[in-house]
């Protein structure tokens, strides 16, 4: 029972946290892919990396053309390093999902956000989104 009672304070707390928002419930984002949710006038793209057991969150606009299709895009990984990326549907321009950087050599680059899940829910801070 306090288990129960401690996990509901910590999910008051992530609720109340001014940059923290509430964006949807872990089941609604299909594995290994993403979805798109909004916050004030910003889309935010949402990963379930769920075969690095990872979750990530980046704008939605591909800067190569100024389309709204990250969240659509496909996920994988890149290099010896075998780093997390998402490629853009349109014109396979691939960003990192954990800096952001352009992967195919163009000087582009993506806002990321950190990604808490708690309970079910996902939780993302917008510190830098006005």
């Amino acid at each position: 029972m306090s288990e129960i009672i401690e996990l509901n304070r910590e999910i008051e707390k992530l609720q109340g946290a001014e940059d923290l928002f509430f964006a949807c419930y872990s089941d609604d984002v299909p594995q290994n892919g993403g979805v798109c949710v909004k916050h004030k006038n910003e889309q935010i793209a949402i990963f379930n990396f769920t075969r690095r057991g990872e979750w990530y969150a980046t704008q939605n606009m591909c800067p190569h053309k100024q389309q709204m299709a990250l969240s659509r895009g496909m996920i994988g990984s890149s290099g010896e390093e075998c780093e997390p990326k998402v490629a853009c549907p349109f014109h396979k321009k691939s960003f990192s999902l954990k800096t952001g950087d352009c992967l195919t050599g163009e000087d582009y680059k993506i806002r990321i956000f950190p990604v808490i899940i708690n309970n079910g829910k996902v939780f993302i801070e917008v510190k830098s989104i006005g």
